[in-house]
């Protein structure tokens, strides 16, 4: 079954394949191409965004080195809180100027602009202004020492009727909200030419800056110990309902609708919640300004998510980003062309070897899908693959790149965050799931291309081995992050080490980095980390509303009673409630909302906490494979030219295997290296047994034959015995397995055999 398109199995292709660009980082059809004076601003803010970063982060005091006092921060390194507001207004001023409200049509004719509109937009930047200058202006009543203080915080009485409360409400509030939803609205309809700025996304990029002028300095005065209390500072109120506006249109420019939907939903409930029946229901309805008096803070939007995308994501996007300056994605991909492009469908197994690595320095499922597959798929169709197979195959294999240690996504790192576990813990016990995941992917492709009768790619179709061996430097940043990260180093140090480390080893490399491409790849690291920071700050504002509203405890109260019938049962529903919540949804917020809804209940069933989350993870992740809403496949679809439901339906069929293996973690704790040497080594044997035979009775191909339908299904109750990781269960499942084999063997079953039907006619 091959795609008519596509060569012959055995017709040549024409020159060898050797990856280029696929490092790259591909351009967003909403993406805003500058040029000249605007290209530079825009290059130079991003680099400064990252570069930031990277400095903060290793604790370089600029003033301490310089004795210049930055002002309205109260210190440098910021505060906790104060650094993740400047982390997430920065992407939002970022975001909004990069990012345009519409999308940019393929051809070179301009856009009908729209002066009206952009008159319109221009003019909201006076109530920006006003609001601006306004929370300025309370940085410099806030430290003139005029203020009462109170256990040694400045007081700050924004109460009804006091001045400072009228302020907050009328040259404050009032201003910033009709800016903000004055600009988001104007944006939908104002078009300006690609290369250009837009006067909305201009106010919107103010009105972010004006956010994290007023939130660091309110948040230095006591009025901070009243988030989340009815008498919250109302100017917090109308900084976190702007604020919250803007991480929604940003997500919906950057990542889709599927996140802000759900956002939405959540936000929903919250004002409703009270109107309810059942477990969904509160005892006293929430406030507005009670609600987002809380959402801006360490239970919200400035929590977990946003704690990991402003330390660790960043700080490995800007190693990623590093690797893409000295071309160690194209070594990558040539070197898995080398190692697996001989065997049988030699490209989906080069797809699987490539994307496992490139999955260690992206962050999501579909940008790796983009970044390998735009040269995998092609290959796969042209050595027989059909198009819906080959885009499948790479986004199975490109979503296992998620959970490949030792960089993992960025899921990871929140998992370290909210649990409190080491994260070299983390990636060792992702060593095996990592492991079985490609392994089943592995044995599906395979076990595919041997039912059509597919060649491996030619010797002289593939880079040389011996050039590429040359070139193993290219892995010494890598296995710095791993050696310094077991050396018990922190992880923000022996990122930073790493990254030093791909500069360094670029020098041996055509693409030798000097202090102009050192700067690029912090410009590039700031583009890229917008789409993942808005996502995390949008994840955020979920995690706010669980967090008030205890949702999630009364998602936990279900699972329990599930438990109380069958504990599989409340296992099988915590899996779809991980899928259901991941579905459009990148790895990071999937994860960081599952966690929240799901993972405490499954702790208070009794399960490890380092299980529970690894559980949730997993299927965050895989919900990127899922339909109906299958975000990896999409992005494969678009480059195979296939139908999207197809090949998101033929990907859940690819990773079928590796929907089991989370259920592995909770029979057999082992697998998650939790256990003696022979424990672990005996459960990753018989796992991975497991999923060979599951995988060869969803194919059809067993030991070198097509199967009967009937021994598939043998095949698929062996591999279930293999799940549980038991001795007795495990003989059970060999048995059958043998049996199945012998009666392959012996009686020779025909492979389109059918069960005779008589009716009545």
């Amino acid at each position: 079954m091959t795609d008519s398109n596509n060569l012959h199995a055995d017709e040549p292709l024409d020159e060898p394949i050797l990856a280029e660009g696929v490092d790259e980082e591909p351009i967003e059809s909403n993406r805003r191409l500058f040029s000249g004076r605007a290209y530079f601003l825009m290059a130079a803010l991003s680099t400064i965004y990252a570069a930031f970063h990277m400095i903060a982060l290793n604790g370089v005091s600029i003033s301490d080195w310089t004795g210049i006092e930055i002002p309205f921060l109260p210190q440098f390194p910021l505060e906790t809180w104060n650094f993740r507001i400047v982390h997430i207004s920065g992407a939002l001023a970022l975001g909004f100027l990069l990012f345009s409200a519409h999308t940019f049509s393929d051809d070179d004719e301009p856009h009908k602009e729209t002066k009206l509109i952009s008159i319109l937009a221009l003019a909201l930047v006076i109530p920006a202004l006003i609001a601006g200058f306004t929370a300025s202006s309370y940085h410099t009543l806030i430290n003139s020492g005029t203020l009462p203080q109170m256990g040694g915080l400045t007081t700050w009485a924004a109460f009804p009727g006091t001045e400072i409360y009228a302020s907050e409400v009328w040259w404050f509030g009032t201003p910033l909200l009709i800016a903000t939803f004055g600009a988001i609205v104007t944006g939908w309809f104002e078009r300006r030419g690609r290369e250009l700025f837009a006067a909305s996304d201009v106010v919107l990029a103010l009105c972010g800056i004006v956010i994290a002028i007023y939130l660091i300095a309110i948040y230095g005065t006591a009025a901070r110990n009243s988030v989340g209390t009815p008498f919250v500072p109302i100017g917090v109120a109308f900084a976190a309902t702007a604020g919250s506006a803007m991480i929604l249109e940003l997500t919906r420019r950057v990542a889709g609708l599927a996140l802000v939907i759900i956002t939405g939903v959540f936000l929903l409930y919250t004002f409703v919640a009270h109107l309810l029946p059942g477990i969904l229901a509160v005892q006293s309805a929430y406030s507005w300004q009670r609600f987002f008096g809380h959402v801006y803070s360490d239970a919200g939007i400035l929590g977990p998510t946003t704690a990991v995308s402003s330390t660790y994501i960043i700080l490995f996007i800007i190693f990623a980003a590093f690797l893409q300056a000295s071309k160690v994605g194209d070594y990558f991909v040539n070197f898995a062309f080398a190692t697996a492009g001989r065997a049988r469908g030699g490209p989906a197994k080069v797809a699987i070897f490539a994307s496992g690595l490139m999955g260690m320095i992206n962050g999501t499922s579909a940008g790796n899908v983009v970044a390998t597959g735009s040269l995998t798929i092609p290959l796969m169709k042209r050595v027989g693959y059909h198009k819906k197979t080959a885009g499948a195959v790479e986004a199975a294999a490109s979503t296992g790149g998620q959970i490949m240690p030792p960089i993992m996504g960025a899921g990871a790192f929140i998992m370290a965050e909210i649990t409190g576990i080491p994260y070299t813990d983390i990636a060792i016990a992702a060593i095996l799931p990592a492991i079985l995941y490609f392994v089943s992917v592995y044995f599906m492709v395979d076990f595919e291309a041997a039912k059509l009768g597919m060649r491996g790619m030619r010797e002289d179709e593939l880079p040389k081995f011996n050039k590429l061996v040359r070139q193993v430097y290219l892995f010494i940043p890598i296995i710095i992050l791993i050696v310094a990260l077991f050396m018990g180093y922190s992880v923000i140090r022996a990122g930073t080490l790493a990254t030093v480390a791909a500069a360094v080893v670029s020098w041996f490399t055509p693409h030798r980095m000097g202090l102009r491409s050192i700067l690029k790849a912090f410009e590039l690291a700031g583009i890229m980390s917008i789409q993942i920071i808005a996502v995390c700050a949008c994840a955020g504002i979920i995690v706010g509303v669980i967090s008030l509203t205890g949702v999630g405890a009364r998602f936990s109260a279900v699972l329990l009673d599930l438990a109380g019938v069958s504990q599989l049962l409340a296992l099988f529903f915590a899996m779809c409630i991980a899928i259901l919540l991941g579905m459009g949804m990148p790895t990071t917020a999937a994860y960081a909302v599952a966690a929240s809804v799901v993972a405490p209940g499954l702790v208070q069933l009794g399960i490890p906490t380092l299980t529970a989350h690894f559980f949730v993870f997993y299927f965050a992740v895989l919900s990127a494979i899922t339909p109906p809403v299958a975000l990896a496949s999409y992005a494969a679809a678009g480059i195979s030219g296939a139908n999207p439901m197809e090949t998101s339906v033929a990907s859940f069929k690819i990773g079928i295997a590796a929907f089991i293996v989370p259920y592995m973690f909770f029979y057999n704790s082992a697998i998650l290296m939790d256990g003696t040497w022979f424990e672990v080594i005996r459960a990753g044997v018989t796992a991975t047994i497991g999923v060979f035979l599951l995988s060869a009775g969803v194919q059809g191909w067993f030991l070198g034959g097509r199967s009967v339908w009937f021994l598939r299904l043998t095949l698929i109750f062996a591999a279930l015995f293999m799940i549980e990781g038991g001795l007795i269960t495990d003989l059970i499942g060999l048995g059958i397995a043998a049996g199945t084999y012998f009666v392959q063997k012996v009686l020779h079953p025909r492979p389109d055999a059918t069960i005779p039907v008589r009716g009545a006619d």
